[in-house]
Parts: C-alpha cells; sequence; structure tokens
C-alpha cells in the first residue's frame, strides 16, 4: 500500500488540471494526462528534479513557499491547501495532530440534541473508521431495508465493500468505494493501531476492490454532493449530502441528507409519513 500520501496527492492533481487552466497552449501530439511534471516547475519556479522528488516520496518536507507555489499551480482550493499542509506534517513520524490514542465513541448530549432536532431529516454520526455512532429516525428507515444497520456496530466501509447488497443499494458503488478510501486516509490512516488493524481486515476481505484505491486514491474526501441510493420501498434516489466536522476533541463527522431532485423529496415524505413537517427540496 502506498506510504506517500503527498506524492500521490500531488501526481493526481498534477494530472486532474488541464494546461488551459493554467494558460498553457497544447499541441494535437500531446498525450500526457493534464500538466507534465516539467510545467508544473515552471509555474512554481522550481526544479523538474525536485517535482519528482516530491511525487516519488524522496522529499516529504518541501518549505512552505514551496507548498504555496504549488498549491497557487495546482490551483487547489482553501481545503485541499490546508490538507496539503497536513500531509507534509504526517511525514514527520513524530508529529500526529491527532495523536495515536483509541477512538472515543462516545457522543455528547447536544450532539445527540442536534440530531433530535434534525429529524426527520437522515443524518448519520461517524469516527475516522466509519462506524455509524448515532443516527437519526429518518437515516434509519432511508438505511435499515438496505442491510447498511443490520451488523451490531454498523460500519459504513465496510456495508460498501464487504455486504453484497451495497453495490444494488449504491448504482455509482465504485465512486462510493473511492469516497469511503478518501475519507479512511484522511488523518494518520496506518499509523493509527485501530485504523491500521480495520485496513487490514478490508484488504483480507474486499482484496484489490480496496488496496488499489488505498494506493491511488488521494486521502481528502468530497464533503459535499449528490449520492444516488437504490431503496427496496422507495425506489431510486437523489441525495444532496454536508458533510460537517465536528471538533478536534470529538473527531467525529456528521452527515447530513436532503432530497436532491422532487421525486427524492416525495419518496422520502412518503417514507416519513408519519412525520408533519415535509422535507425541504434541494435543487442540484
Amino acid at each position: 500500500m502506498s506510504h506517500n500520501e503527498l506524492g500521490l496527492f500531488l501526481r493526481t492533481h498534477r494530472e486532474n488540471i488541464s494546461p488551459a487552466e493554467v494558460g498553457l497552449l497544447t499541441g494535437p501530439r500531446r498525450r500526457a494526462p493534464g500538466l507534465r511534471r516539467s510545467e508544473v516547475a515552471t509555474l512554481a519556479g522550481v526544479s523538474v528534479e525536485y517535482v519528482i522528488r516530491l511525487e516519488q516520496g524522496r522529499d516529504r518536507r518541501p518549505s512552505p513557499q514551496v507548498l504555496s507555489a504549488l498549491a497557487d499551480t495546482l490551483r487547489l482550493t482553501p481545503s485541499e491547501r490546508i490538507h496539503l499542509h497536513r500531509l507534509t506534517k504526517a511525514a514527520d513520524p513524530g508529529f500526529n495532530c491527532r495523536g495515536l490514542g483509541n477512538l472515543s465513541r462516545i457522543v455528547r448530549p447536544t450532539v445527540r440534541a442536534l440530531l433530535d432536532r434534525l429529524e426527520p431529516t437522515p443524518a448519520i454520526l461517524l469516527d475516522p473508521l466509519t462506524d455509524i455512532l448515532a443516527h437519526t429516525a429518518g437515516y434509519e428507515r432511508l438505511a435499515r431495508p438496505t442491510g447498511l444497520l443490520d451488523a451490531a456496530q454498523p460500519n459504513l466501509a465496510r456495508y460498501v465493500f464487504t455486504d453484497s447488497r451495497a453495490r444494488a443499494t449504491y448504482p455509482d458503488w465504485a465512486h462510493v468505494a473511492d469516497e469511503q478510501v478518501a475519507a479512511l486516509k484522511q488523518g494518520p490512516f496506518r499509523a493509527r493501531p485501530d485504523m491500521a488493524a480495520f485496513a487490514d481486515e478490508l484488504t483480507v476481505i474486499a482484496g484489490d476492490a480496496f488496496t488499489h484505491r488505498v494506493d491511488t486514491i488521494p486521502s481528502l474526501a468530497k464533503t459535499s454532493g449528490v449520492l444516488r441510493l437504490t431503496h427496496p420501498d422507495a425506489g431510486a434516489l437523489r441525495l444532496a449530502y454536508e458533510t460537517l466536522e465536528l471538533p478536534a476533541d470529538d473527531d467525529q463527522r456528521l452527515i447530513v441528507y436532503l432530497p436532491g431532485d422532487a421525486a427524492t423529496a416525495t419518496a422520502l415524505d412518503q417514507l416519513n409519513r408519519d412525520r408533519a413537517q415535509p422535507l425541504r427540496l434541494v435543487l442540484r
């Protein structure tokens, strides 16, 4: 598995940005996806040899000035810039902003009260291993028929990679699997014993479907988007989701799902027909 998350992050973003986005002209014989290393080096004001060393993991601690130049060149968003700086810190074995202790499964009373206030909206609270620590009754009605909540300790990534029902539940299963790996890698990952044990479990059970993604997907999951889900009773749904990071002491994230089109709004209202308050449509 990849131990060069910084290089993977830089290479992936280099390959995903077009020359036109940075004001470069391209000829008809161009074959390289995205930007060439030499082009990144020129735009960032560093040597191409240095860009190669960063991508290959032979240098994992570039200066803040170099990081800022690379971030500008690769047109990184604010959250991607913050993550880039965190990756350089993670390369130092003596540094870990979150520590390597065991995960807390404590859900603060105010967080539980927030979930109650969100009803009947589907919402879940996850820890870094994607264990589902708490959820709304609206999420129960959405997820229970798919089998996601069958386990004594439901886990989102384990369901996606090891439960045969997941591929029917998620029409865009490959994309959902990508996002689960990105979320798992957002942090110490294998430097954390409980995360390493969980990654080993998925490696054994899911094999290449998991390990290939670990080697190729940067560790920054999307915080919002649209999830397609096939519900056994409600049919095809489009759910707009937003991810809210709780304070670092919690090390938890809250995902809230809203209807992404009129048909989904109607279907969710039907699932929640005993509720007086209908769900508001989020246009995408």
